[in-house]
């Protein structure tokens, strides 16, 4: 059992509509000089409470069709990093907060998608940054 507290503990990505992804992606390489990829960018800083750890934030344009951010009609969507997503789940619940999905596990971290008062749907994500930092060095 997670013993650490339920909470956010910052930004995991920043999604959004674009009428043409790729084009998105090449204008914010070419202008802003972002090192993108099919899916967008990924930032690196530093934890400041564990200052050798490496978090990623992943910043990525969806094609306007995209269902991924529905229930929402909101062009865009925020990643939040978590701490005990299982804690947070069941804080939510208790406090009527529509969670849409359950908890999903991938080797980079757990997912689960909710909705805020202002229909904007959140995705939480408790990252596994190692998994990424090992990808860079590889």
């Amino acid at each position: 059992m997670d013993t650490k507290e339920p909470k956010v503990t910052g930004i995991g990505g920043v999604f959004f509509f674009s009428e043409n992804p790729e084009e998105a992606r090449q204008w914010y390489s070419n202008n802003l000089g972002f090192d993108v990829n099919e899916w967008g960018a990924t930032f690196q800083s530093r934890n400041i409470e564990r200052p050798d750890e490496i978090n990623h934030l992943q910043w990525s344009p969806f094609q306007t069709d995209s269902e991924y951010f529905q229930p929402s009609s909101k062009p865009y969507m925020i990643n939040y990093r978590v701490q005990n997503i299982e804690g947070l789940i069941e804080k939510l619940r208790a406090n009527g907060a529509v969670v849409l999905d359950e908890i999903v596990s991938y080797d980079y971290g757990k997912f689960v998608h909710v909705m805020d008062p202002e229909g904007n749907k959140i995705e939480l994500w408790e990252p596994v940054d190692q998994v990424f930092t090992d990808m860079d060095q590889e």
